[in-house]
């Protein structure tokens, strides 16, 4: 179920260059939210109509909040970044499909602001019994931002393009140099990444669950702004549409045409 609320800033702070942190407390919101999932935030500027949807980095149920982290990207995401303790803010959530959980040696790949979501992912992995999670992540620069937040569930590659911290490259070069496996894959990142992942995913036969950035409007299915083209599991000459707000944003490799 999803709700409508006006949630108020607990705090926010600066993490990396354009990225911020804040968590906001909420009603019934942070009660249900899961990994994967994300929530949209509307604008006090009534000339932005659409709410910015924005993938949920960390759940605290116990006290009824959400922590997001999000890079500025445009005026939407600025108004945002200057919000501080106190501010109210429009929220619908949560909104989508999450990670499925299996419980099994997982590796979590991500990339830039695909990041965020594995910290909720990795942290509700441990709760439910994982013993081994992996993760890869990818930056641009050494700007680490979350790592350690990833490494409190486990151990943690990173690569960056600039080669300032770990391995130099992508996300598949720190997996190649460190020989990495796992039974099941959980990823989220820029399509050129999820594409590499799927692939590597499909030619191990590793269970490997994509979550995918798409440009969306609505943010509950109804705009058909954010559609991607998939194919049904039990049947692989069926290719047809599936929004990602609402069937996704979390779709098994197989089905996922990218």
């Amino acid at each position: 179920m999803k709700y409508k609320e006006n949630t108020k800033v607990l705090s926010q702070e600066q993490i990396a260059p354009g990225v911020y942190s804040m968590w906001i407390s909420t009603e019934k919101i942070a009660a249900e939210a899961k990994a994967g999932q994300f929530i949209s935030l509307y604008c006090s500027d009534a000339s932005r109509i659409l709410p910015r949807p924005i993938s949920i980095c960390e759940v605290d149920s116990k006290n009824n909040a959400l922590r997001i982290v999000y890079r500025v990207v445009g005026k939407g995401t600025d108004e945002f970044s200057h919000y501080c303790a106190g501010d109210t803010i429009p929220v619908l959530g949560p909104l989508g499909n999450g990670f499925s959980l299996r419980d099994k040696k997982a590796m979590l790949i991500a990339g830039g602001i695909g990041i965020p979501p594995m910290v909720e992912l990795a942290k509700e992995l441990k709760a439910n019994g994982v013993e081994e999670i992996i993760s890869v992540i990818g930056y641009r620069d050494g700007d680490l931002f979350l790592k350690k937040e990833l490494e409190q569930y486990g151990t943690v590659y990173v690569a960056t393009e600039d080669g300032s911290a770990g391995t130099k490259g992508n996300v598949m070069n720190a997996i190649d140099e460190h020989g990495l496996t796992a039974d099941v894959i959980y990823s989220c990142g820029p399509k050129p990444m999820l594409k590499a992942v799927q692939a590597f995913g499909l030619k191990h036969e590793i269970e490997t669950q994509l979550s995918l950035e798409e440009k969306m409007a609505c943010g509950v299915g109804a705009c058909l702004a954010c559609v991607c083209q998939s194919k049904e599991v039990d049947d692989h000459s069926h290719v047809h549409n599936k929004r990602v707000c609402k069937d996704g944003p979390v779709f098994d490799a197989r089905e996922v045409e990218l």
